[in-house]
């Protein structure tokens, strides 16, 4: 008997040692490439912070903008319109090399210049109003902007970016003294960053394999090894974890929180996600043009129910386009969105509303609950007399002409309304360009709201802001979804309040293993 109690003793260490040594964590998706400069995809979101650091650092812990040092040591603002970063001389790619003032400019260059219509697309939505990069001096990196620039700190420290090595990608294909698309199709697929962990595997989609990188300069993190892979299904992620072939979990709905809590070797953790699941409308097909069409989809959504009946009223459901994230900006006072069934039946029969079918496109498992809101929502549609299709497809159709409407997320990207509204909605944001066609009343209103450096004026400019969104019904708020997380009791993870959605952290401080 004692030799059996010690051979199981035995067991419990080594299963401990174990997890102390490699996390595994079984995700509903992972991104098609590796390359924050590329990327705001909610796939992409989780897997960036573990690999690459932003030029200016934040803590976590807190839900508002605190920053603090991390490649950069110091910043000041020299003018309205410039702003200078000190950089550290001990910081180290993946590669071995180390981080010069060269691969900040690098890193920022191919977003300003536009190197590929990606590096393109996030400089829109990001740092149109970056204007020049360059090296002061050789510890010292130099920002120019077109007009002032309110959000310098948070803009640095945006994923995008993070910090990547200018020898490495230009060396990749082609020209070793050019830096061409190619290069960077390689690079999405052989990242090096400067975190605390190395990615040593990646299969597009399916897997990625993070290991310690013992150059960080900062403190050193609790494991080895982190593998990750992509597990579409919830029931064989559930069963995964349960049979102790993943340590942690995403995505898990608010009816399976009970049954992996009640196994005693499983626990949840959860919040609410500093992002909107939106409905949004194709404003330039036919079926769509007549705003008051637009605002009756809207108003038929009993957007209150849905939280109930899908999220246990765990999800918040807001008045407005608005986070508590955004600090001053932040106004629940205003009501841009409703629920109001005999509004809506009015304002469809004002239109000329027929009984078209209206087509409303979602992919079965991107989003959580995305499907099961879809068919709460037909069924709320034709409450008011609308006919839904519902086109269940994993292609991507925000921008496609006969899509009249479809889910989609609208994550906070950094805490300010310009870092989530305006990403998808400024003159030039993804929805914008995709689904709605801004105006020069607009653009001008936008103007006013994201280049003031008065708190108050950008306050009102976006109260008006909210006020044209409610009349030209380009989109719905539905709800910020609360997000929970599966995993082995021995975990003391959780996601933290300050990051952007869906980041999966596992620095040092923000995840441990119990040791018995």
């Amino acid at each position: 008997m004692k030799a059996k109690l010690l051979l199981i003793a035995s067991a419990l260490m080594l299963s401990t040692s174990a997890l102390a040594s490699e996390l595994r964590v079984g995700l509903q998706n992972l991104p098609p490439y590796m390359d924050p400069g590329k990327d705001h995809s909610n796939t992409g979101s989780q897997v960036y912070y573990n690999a690459f650091d932003p030029l200016i650092e934040k803590d976590y812990s807190n839900p508002k903008a605190v920053f603090k040092p991390g490649i950069a040591t110091e910043w000041k603002q020299v003018s309205p319109t410039v702003f200078e970063v000190k950089i550290r001389n001990d910081v180290k790619f993946h590669n071995g090399e180390t981080m010069t003032v060269d691969d900040v400019v690098f890193t920022f260059e191919r977003l300003i210049k536009e190197m590929t219509p990606e590096f393109a697309n996030i400089r829109r939505q990001f740092f149109a109003n970056f204007v020049k990069v360059e090296a002061a001096d050789a510890t010292t990196v130099r920002f120019t902007t077109e007009k002032p620039e309110p959000l310098f700190e948070t803009l640095l420290n945006a994923s995008q970016g993070s910090i990547v090595p200018k020898k490495y990608i230009m060396g990749l294909t082609g020209a070793p003294d050019a830096a061409e698309k190619s290069d960077f199709d390689a690079f999405a697929l052989k990242p090096v960053g400067t975190g605390p962990y190395s990615v040593s595997a990646f299969q597009p989609g399916e897997t990625i394999v993070y290991s310690k990188f013992d150059g960080f300069f900062g403190e050193k993190v609790p494991f080895d090894k982190v593998s990750m892979r992509r597990i579409s299904e919830m029931a064989t992620r559930t069963t995964a974890l349960a049979n102790g072939e993943v340590d942690l979990i995403t995505n898990v709905p608010p009816d399976q929180i009970d049954a992996i809590a009640s196994n005693p070797n499983l626990k949840v953790e959860g919040s609410v996600t500093p992002l909107f699941h939106v409905v949004i409308f194709q404003t330039r097909n036919p079926k769509m043009a007549d705003k008051r069409v637009r605002q009756a989809l809207s108003l038929a959504i009993d957007r209150n129910l849905l939280n109930e009946a899908l999220w246990l009223g765990k999800a918040v459901v807001p008045d407005s386009h608005t986070y508590p994230q955004f600090g001053d900006l932040y106004m629940p006072e205003l009501k841009t969105f409703e629920y109001n069934p005999e509004k809506a039946k009015k304002l469809l029969k004002e239109a000329g509303y027929k009984g078209e079918p209206i087509r409303y496109d979602t992919d079965a498992v991107y989003y959580t609950n995305g499907l099961l809101a879809a068919q709460a929502i037909k069924e709320m549609w034709a409450a008011v007399g609308v006919n839904m299709t519902l086109n269940v497809d994993p292609k991507w159709t925000g921008g496609d002409a006969d899509m009249n409407s479809r889910n989609w997320s609208n994550p906070m990207y950094f805490a300010d309304p310009a870092g989530s509204f305006g990403t998808m909605w400024s003159p030039k944001g993804a929805g914008t360009t995709g689904s709605w066609s801004s105006t020069p009343a607009y653009e001008a209103l936008w103007e006013r709201f994201r280049y003031s450096t008065d708190v108050a004026e950008r306050k009102k400019a976006y109260a008006e802001i909210m006020a044209y969104v409610k009349e030209e019904a380009p989109f719905v708020v539905l709800y910020q979804p609360y997000e929970s997380y599966g995993m082995s009791r021995k975990i003391a993870w959780k996601p933290l309040p300050g990051h952007i959605p869906y980041v999966l952290n596992f620095r040092a401080g923000a995840v441990s293993v119990a040791t018995n």
